[in-house]
């Protein structure tokens, strides 16, 4: 992997590595870039990823076949405004990007309220709020805007223009790879088409950078990990259709979106099961925080995609508040107010856990497996009275471990059955081959 001059691990001589990253300050960069499928937005979002991550940025051409679907054209905006006759801005792209339905077709010209009401969107329950909408597929316009402002919107006629460009270009993602030991990989994804919306999905786009800093900064683990930023839905399909011959290499994946916010954890696990939905389900249960298991379903974000027929890969998605479940949901109130440094720092910490732990996790087989091994001569053993933790492992981890190493089990499968954090029972497995009781059993 290529790495510029500023980036460093901390496999080097130096012992250089990567400062922490400030999300929130991250989120407030991004947060006034209008982002949608495609478009400038979108690049100049992907180039400030890249000076925290050697983000690698593609182009994908408009018209590319990517299953049953192409690639879109490339939609960009430079300014969109409602005037009365007189000339009074009453509404203006420059102010919140959410004010212009996402792939508006240019349009310039008088209109009557009544033309233009066809083409208003609001949220009469919310009245304060501007909603988020978009006219990908369709050729359309709109604006969006509080319904507090629309009801006194009274004149005969107002000045309309919405200056975008609708075009052939190309779709635009960032794509960074950690390499691992094996050619096994570990799939991590975020949308990064949603304009200023802080929560949905900027929290994600902020929290996979830091993983990404953080990651990049230990030494070469079992799994690779691969960071995907792409548009949802056909950023997600194109990827797949590029990379068709490689997903066999995804052992694990995660769609993190929504996890800014203080409510309790969510994970919606993958299509058909597997190892990660166990992880997940274990670190957030030893977290100390609430949380929620959902089974999967092919509505959602990405993982409906990593999830779809022929392609079943076994990606889950974190998230805290439920997509379409919390009043600020696709409107202006998910703004930088509703997210917050410490939840950012929670989720941060807790995917922290649980990538390590699917870096770890593996199965062992005792050595000589007849029987219970003398602990004592091996200076595990701690009398009653003496030294209950043994490195971090209590003795019944250490029981518990060389009762159940018998090849076909893995740690995590050991931690669950004994109730005890995967941390626990990794450091007992640590232990116990320091003590030449056990050995790793590669499939």
């Amino acid at each position: 992997m290529m790495l510029d001059g500023v980036f460093k691990t901390a496999g080097n001589d130096d012992g250089g590595i990567l400062p922490p990253l400030d999300m929130m300050s991250l989120l407030r960069t991004l947060f006034p870039l209008p982002r949608s499928l495609t478009g400038d937005g979108v690049r100049a979002t992907l180039k400030a990823l890249k000076q925290h991550i050697p983000l690698d940025i593609r182009e994908v051409a408009t018209g590319t076949p990517v299953f049953d679907w192409e690639v879109p054209r490339e939609w960009n905006i430079r300014g969109a405004t409602i005037k009365t006759l007189d000339g009074r801005v009453l509404v203006d792209f420059a102010d919140n990007n959410l004010h212009v339905v996402g792939y508006s077709v240019p349009v310039r010209g008088t209109f009557t309220r009544e033309e233009l009401a066809a083409h208003i969107h609001t949220l009469p329950d919310q009245p304060d709020a501007i909603p988020y909408r978009t006219s990908y597929y369709a050729e359309n316009w709109g604006f969006c805007l509080p319904h507090s402002l629309w009801v006194t919107m009274q004149d005969e006629a107002y000045e309309v223009e919405i200056d975008s460009e609708l075009a052939d270009g190309a779709l635009t993602y960032g794509e960074f790879f950690i390499p691992g030991e094996t050619d096994e990989e570990i799939l991590i994804s975020v949308h990064v088409c949603h304009p200023s919306l802080a929560n949905d999905n900027l929290s994600g786009i902020v929290v996979a950078t830091a993983l990404g800093r953080h990651f990049l900064a230990q030494p070469r683990q079992r799994f690779g990990i691969r960071f995907l930023f792409l548009p949802a839905t056909i950023g997600a399909i194109t990827w797949l259709a590029e990379n068709e011959t490689y997903l066999g290499r995804i052992a694990h994946g995660l769609v993190l979106t929504c996890i800014g916010d203080g409510g309790p954890f969510h994970y919606k696990k993958t299509v058909n099961g597997a190892p990660v939905d166990l992880a997940a389900e274990h670190v957030l249960r030893h977290s100390g925080h609430a949380y929620g298991m959902l089974e999967f379903s092919p509505y959602g974000y990405d993982e409906r995609q990593y999830g779809s027929p022929g392609i079943a890969l076994p990606v889950g998605c974190l998230m805290r508040a439920i997509h379409g479940t919390f009043p600020e949901y696709h409107t202006s109130l998910d703004n930088c107010d509703f997210v917050t440094s410490e939840a950012l720092g929670q989720s941060f910490r807790l995917l922290v856990d649980l990538l390590e732990l699917l870096q770890q996790n593996a199965n062992y087989r005792r050595v000589d497996g007849r029987g219970e091994p003398q602990l004592g001569r091996r200076g595990l053993y701690r009398a009653i009275a003496g030294q209950k933790e043994a490195g971090g492992a209590s003795q019944m981890d250490l029981l518990w471990v060389l009762n159940q190493c018998d090849g076909n089990r893995s740690l995590l499968d050991i931690a669950e059955r004994a109730k005890a954090p995967f941390s626990r029972i990794r450091k007992a497995a640590d232990l116990c081959l320091n003590a030449e009781l056990i050995t790793e059993v590669r499939p």
